[in-house]
């Protein structure tokens, strides 16, 4: 007897026991008519959270890939170069090699490449690029002037050298100056663009407490069918079920991995703006270029994300489609024929 009343006790205890009681006061109909409500109201409300929230976290990895990653980059590669320009041509004047012929070449590419790094930017930022062009063009003409023009008068180019120089370090209206604000603007506009603000934050939780919802759901319903109409199981509600399981995971580690590929290339640009050249200008310059190569696969890495977000929109409307069609033709061909 003892036997008999422990073996009952945990089928008297157990979920199904559970559950068939809660749902005890409950008309088969009408519980398969709450149980679509139910599921079609969080299906919605899941599928249309994650969609946006995916998208937005999409689209700030894309335009900082795109626009203010390259920009910031830019403007530091320009930065060293002019000053590095500066650098070449205090080496001729110093080895006095001003007259051997091609020891301009040097400071020019540099020039060049500064010039050519503003130009390449001039699309990406919204800021106005019109005085550092002007300023870069006035430098590297007093620049020319100095080593070419005036290179066998020297106190002619040492006016000259010295006007370059003022004009590439000059306090706050200088280029140097006037890049590295134009920088730490452009860092600041990266850092909005990636940030993952409240809303952002609030449509994870809400998509994926639907997606709990809507599991639940499905499982009770599932569960009537077969406790209450002697029904196998619903291939529709199984496949929603399923796709439920995947829209929780799938789109979140998308959005997580997409998350630290920008907040590691925000570190690095961070760097790039406070990379002076303190150790060696040339050292500076290839650390920027290994360091937006760097930036460029961390952003890369995460554009798998733009397949995860169709994918999350085929699914959010998939599993909004199976859970009607599984309960409204059940209940069609139980109930609603039969008025």
């Amino acid at each position: 007897m003892t036997t008999t009343v422990r073996a009952a006790r945990p089928r008297r205890y157990s979920p199904a026991v559970f559950w068939r009681g809660r749902l005890s006061p409950w008309r088969t109909r009408r519980l398969l008519e709450a149980h679509l409500l139910v599921a079609f109201v969080c299906a919605v409300v899941a599928a249309t959270a994650l969609s946006l929230s995916c998208r937005q976290a999409q689209r700030g990895a894309d335009a900082l890939a795109s626009r203010e990653a390259p920009a910031v980059q830019g403007l530091a590669a320009s930065r060293l170069a002019a000053l590095r320009s500066y650098q070449e041509v205090q080496y001729l004047v110093d080895r006095r090699l001003l007259d051997v012929a091609g020891s301009g070449e040097a400071y020019r590419s540099q020039l060049s490449a500064a010039d050519q790094g503003l130009s390449r930017i001039a699309d990406r930022t919204d800021q106005d690029l019109g005085t550092v062009d002007g300023l870069l063009a006035t430098y590297g003409n007093s620049l020319s002037l100095g080593t070419s023009v005036y290179r066998d008068q020297p106190l002619m180019r040492e006016q000259k050298l010295d006007e370059a120089h003022s004009l590439l370090t000059r306090s706050t209206v200088g280029l140097v100056p006037r890049l590295h604000a134009l920088e730490a603007v452009q860092l600041r506009h990266a850092e909005a663009t990636a940030a993952r603000g409240r809303g952002q934050r609030a449509g994870w939780w809400l998509g994926e407490l639907a997606l709990a919802v809507l599991a639940l759901t499905l499982c009770s319903a599932l569960f009537v069918l077969r406790d209450r109409c002697g029904r196998d199981w619903n291939a529709y509600l199984l496949g929603a079920l399923v796709l439920t399981a995947l829209l929780a995971v799938v789109p979140l580690m998308a959005a997580s991995a997409t998350g630290h590929g920008v907040d590691a290339a925000l570190v690095d640009l961070r760097w790039i703006t406070r990379a002076s050249g303190q150790g060696g200008l040339a050292g500076a310059q290839q650390g920027v270029t290994d360091t937006s190569e760097r930036i460029r696969q961390e952003l890369t890495d995460g554009t798998w994300s733009g397949r995860v977000y169709e994918g999350t929109f085929v699914g959010g409307l998939l599993v909004v489609v199976l859970p009607v069609l599984g309960l409204a033709l059940r209940l069609d061909g139980d109930y609603w024929r039969r008025r």
